[in-house]
């Protein structure tokens, strides 16, 4: 290199060695505040870290009183003492010395004070303040006086009697949802079905069609037939000469290709005459035809 530059400036070796100096004095300055950077020690005076270090310190001493104080209160020797009592009228105090923390021992009292009643030893399980190894540790001791003290001979707690629908007989072609809704077995859900499905068909004309209603099977129908009947409203029918696709489509009986057969069969072969004319449709078999022939007019 001190060649290159003699031959192109002229540089001298005394010049070529204070110009590598001074590059390497360059270097160095440049390099100096990363380094310094790197090895600078930690101020120990900065009140930034000072304040970050206590405040750890706090935390963890605030962590081992908790667990130092958990770990005692779950290793104290409880001396329980267990006697008769009636937990209707047995105060907080009474209730601590099972066991019972003064909050678990005030919920207790303070049903009780609300008006609930513990009429049977057991009922001491509904509180979800006694843990079932202490239930079966008192239950040995529970004596329930037969009436709360102040209270009326004649009361006597209500009982809640579910409601049971009575027996009526529904005419399933005119009935609202409610109406149908009284029938044993049947609730508004079902109700809804039958209605809708009624509707699609025109009408029922016997009791036995709410078994194609979705969800009502054998078994359901024969807990309910003794309550339903079909009274002298019409079924709504349907001219079969004059109908067209979209009044014959809702009709669970029939598909799209057996609705298409029988107005094409009718176009080609004029209007029908007779629900035997219907046996010629080739789509159509006995069962089907049996099915659409109450809804069919001519």
């Amino acid at each position: 290199m001190r060649i290159w530059l003699n031959k192109h400036f002229g540089f001298s070796k005394g010049e070529f060695n204070g110009l590598l100096f001074l590059v390497l004095l360059i270097i160095v300055i440049k390099a100096i505040p990363f380094i310094y950077g790197y090895y600078k020690p930690v101020e120990k005076d900065d009140p930034l870290l000072l304040s970050r270090i206590q405040q750890l310190k706090v935390v963890d001493e605030e962590r081992q009183a908790y667990i130092s104080e958990r770990t005692e209160h779950d290793n104290k020797p409880k001396n329980l003492r267990f006697f008769n009592f009636d937990p209707n009228t047995l105060p907080v105090a009474g209730w601590q010395s099972f066991g019972l923390s003064p909050k678990q021992a005030a919920a207790v009292v303070n049903y009780t004070l609300k008006g609930g009643r513990f009429y049977k030893p057991e009922d001491l399980q509904k509180m979800y303040t006694i843990s079932p190894e202490l239930y079966h540790k008192l239950l040995p001791y529970v004596q329930i006086a037969e009436k709360p003290a102040g209270v009326d001979k004649s009361f006597t707690p209500l009982e809640r009697k579910a409601y049971v629908k009575k027996t009526v007989i529904v005419d399933i072609n005119t009935a609202d949802s409610a109406e149908l809704d009284e029938i044993k077995g049947i609730g508004g859900t079902f109700a809804k079905r039958i209605i809708k499905y009624r509707d699609r068909l025109g009408g029922f004309y016997k009791t036995e069609q709410l078994m194609e209603v979705y969800g009502l099977d054998e078994q359901k129908y024969a807990e309910i037939k003794d309550q339903v009947s079909i009274g002298k409203a019409g079924l709504k029918t349907i001219n079969i000469n004059t109908a067209v696709f979209n009044d014959l489509k809702s009709n669970p009986y029939l598909s799209f290709k057996q609705i298409n057969a029988i107005i094409q069969y009718r176009k080609q072969h004029g209007n029908y005459t007779g629900i035997d004319d219907l046996k010629k449709v080739v789509l159509l078999n006995q069962e089907v035809i049996d099915k659409i022939s109450p809804y069919i007019s001519f």
